[in-house]
């Protein structure tokens, strides 16, 4: 973070890194407010205007909203970038593009991804019955495609070749040998002539966080004698026409080009021995692994890339063609299945900064009487009148603290005695970190003065909910306060959900060179909402949240430019998140049950005499207004007041 005096909007774009994972999507205004520009140009929203027309109907943060043109400037980007890199190579065949569901499988957003990508004939990817059902129901155009991979029984296979029937480009990706059995049988059965697929285990490893399920001891696809045995089964039914893709999957975001261009050009060489034997052919599927620049480095750290989608399409198209010439083989189309690219830019997070807890100095009174020799020790090296170095005074101070919580626990100090201890080995601390700040060598236990000093904001969402992913692999995402930026932020800070687990927590943030373990933030004030922003949050925190404490799904509000508009958006469709009602019946209880049930209680007590029977009216009146209600926390300057009497009164 800066050391100049001043703050500028400059230096909280450079802090949290808006222009480095943002690109040209994101600026701050002169109010110190953070903009989205979905199409990268000049026009822009004011995130905080959207959270508070959210908010005017109905919807408070815990927040995602998503920036539906964003999400469609990604499809086109995509098919833009292969088009150009069909033509620039002079490639005689040309892409097609799929979206594998499995990454977000909401409606909005796949309809949205469909009617981006319609022009380029872009389709869907599904790995499971629910998943084809929908792809089924959604892919009407005859000319794109709809790839079946995932684990497969008959009820599968029928359902994709019942798509054959209707004249859908569907293929069924073979993921083991015993597949192709079932395909010809069920095949038979329904008079179509099957399009099949088959996945290669590559002995090409990938990079980054799911490089373990990559390489030849991945979950999916078939060894060479597989390969070879599954042609067989499909010679001997006579259905040599039916084979037409290769596919292969080298990962989920991939941060090296270097080790996609070695796994496109070892896939292609299975395409091209497997045209060679006389099979029609005619696609490769390059899979997933386009990555995103989560932390704006451009590196092949695994939270970041250090290619661009042009590179990638450019230098999947060269290496296909490169491998086909010297096979004499014709080139295939070119099929991708980029879920992350897409859709994990459009989708912001927003919840509220509700409450703090600090690293209290000034906690703890000087105990009455005469100190005892440990707290005067302390107070002896927070004085520091022998002149002894920061590293020695920090561990001198660590073992009279340590040596003091001993005697507690023995019983050999107060608790007023203990308290007091504390607060002057914090002062300590604080005056290491500021003395250490100009100095450029920190010994590493002095570094970690910010981390151990760092207050935790408490925010009004649920790690396991909104970012799993976080939680589940240390995943980075972008986060950072959206408005008050043209102040200098001065509180270093972690952030901790509202769940009572002590895994819900964020404390570890995006960096140029490194991971930050705190974020500045500012300071909270009595009234106002602090707004904070978890970027870059659509590839499978949607879908893959859970419902611990049974918390559930957040409010959405679904943003689009309009030019007309004062504000330059307009939210066109606004989704309540779950209600604890809605939770409760997913766990199998009934709302109507449980007010029942805590209404029979209540009016056990009042007759007893110990709840008085407007006491009771009320008691039953929050139970079921809350069962209804939000399961997130409403902020105390939002809360609904209590009824009066006299309000109860006229019930």
């Amino acid at each position: 973070m800066s050391k100049k005096t001043s703050w500028t909007l400059k230096d909280a774009e450079d802090y949290y890194g808006f222009k480095r994972w943002g690109g040209s999507h994101f600026s701050v205004d002169p109010k110190g407010c953070l903009c989205v520009h979905p199409m990268g140009d000049d026009r822009k929203i004011r995130i905080l205007d959207v959270v508070r027309e959210a908010a005017s109907m109905g919807l408070r943060p815990p927040l995602t909203i998503r920036v539906q043109d964003l999400l469609r400037r990604r499809v086109i980007q995509l098919n833009e970038a292969f088009a150009k890199a069909v033509e620039s190579e002079d490639y005689k065949g040309r892409y097609r593009g799929v979206f594998p569901i499995k990454v977000n499988q909401l409606r909005e957003v796949v309809e949205e991804i469909l009617d981006a990508g319609e022009p380029f004939g872009f389709g869907i990817e599904a790995g499971s019955k629910p998943e084809l059902l929908i792809a089924l129901a959604l892919t009407e155009s005859r000319d794109s495609l709809l790839i079946c991979n995932g684990y497969k029984d008959e009820e599968f296979i029928e359902l994709a070749l019942m798509g054959r029937k209707l004249g859908k480009q569907t293929v069924l990706v073979v993921e083991q040998v015993s597949e192709v059995d079932a395909i010809i049988r069920m095949a038979r059965r329904m008079g179509v002539t099957p399009h099949i697929g088959i996945r290669v285990k590559l002995a090409t490893a990938g990079e980054g966080k799911w490089a373990e399920s990559t390489g030849e001891n991945a979950k999916f696809g078939l060894t060479a004698s597989e390969i070879m045995a599954a042609v067989e089964k499909l010679r001997r039914a006579r259905m040599t026409d039916a084979l037409r893709l290769v596919h292969f999957h080298i990962g989920s975001q991939v941060p090296n080009i270097a080790t996609i261009k070695k796994a496109v050009v070892e896939a292609a060489r299975y395409y091209c021995e497997l045209a060679k034997m006389g099979f029609p052919m005619g696609l490769l599927d390059v899979g997933g692994g386009l990555g995103i620049d989560y932390d704006g480095s451009r590196s092949a750290y695994e939270s970041s890339m250090n290619y661009s989608m042009e590179v990638y399409a450019r230098d999947v198209v060269a290496h296909v063609k490169q491998v086909c010439e010297a096979a004499r083989v014709p080139v295939p189309d070119i099929v991708s299945e980029s879920g992350r690219a897409l859709v994990a830019p459009h989708s912001i997070l927003i919840f509220e900064a509700v409450d703090r807890i600090a690293r209290d100095g000034n906690a703890g009174r000087p105990p009455k009487g005469k100190p005892h020799q440990v707290i005067r020790e302390l107070e002896a090296i927070l004085r520091n009148k022998r002149g002894y170095d920061p590293l020695e005074r920090f561990h001198d101070a660590k073992e009279k603290r340590d040596e003091a919580h001993s005697r507690f626990t023995l019983g050999y100090l107060s608790l007023e005695q203990r308290a007091y201890v504390d607060r002057l080995y914090w002062q300590i601390c604080r005056d290491l970190r500021a003395q250490m700040a100009s100095h450029a060598d920190v010994p590493d236990e002095l570094a970690r003065l910010d981390s151990m000093l760092a207050e935790q904001y408490v925010c009004n969402f649920s790690v396991f909910q909104s970012l799993l992913d976080h939680w589940a692999l240390d995943q980075l995402f972008p986060i950072a306060p959206i408005h008050r930026l043209g102040e200098r932020p001065t509180v270093q800070a972690t952030l901790a959900d509202i769940t009572c687990d002590s895994d819900g927590k964020v404390d570890d943030f995006i960096d140029l060179e490194d991971v930050r373990r705190t974020l500045a933030l500012h300071p909270l004030r009595k009234g106002e909402p602090y707004y904070i922003g978890a970027f870059m949050v659509g590839a499978y925190q949607d879908i893959m949240g859970d419902l611990h404490n049974l918390f559930g799904r957040v409010n959405e509000a679904h943003v689009f430019l309009e030019d007309d508009e004062a504000d330059g958006f307009y939210i066109e469709e606004a989704i309540p998140g779950y209600s604890v009602e809605r939770i409760l019946g997913m766990i199998q209880y009934n709302a109507e049950d449980l007010c029942r049930m805590l209404k029979r209680q209540v009016d056990r007590a009042t007759r007893a005499d110990s709840v008085k029977p407007r006491e009771g009216v009320a008691m039953v009146d929050l139970y079921e207004r809350l069962i209804r209600g939000s399961t997130y926390l409403i902020p105390e300057r939002e809360a609904r007041p209590r009824p009066t009497a006299k309000a109860r009164r006229g019930r």
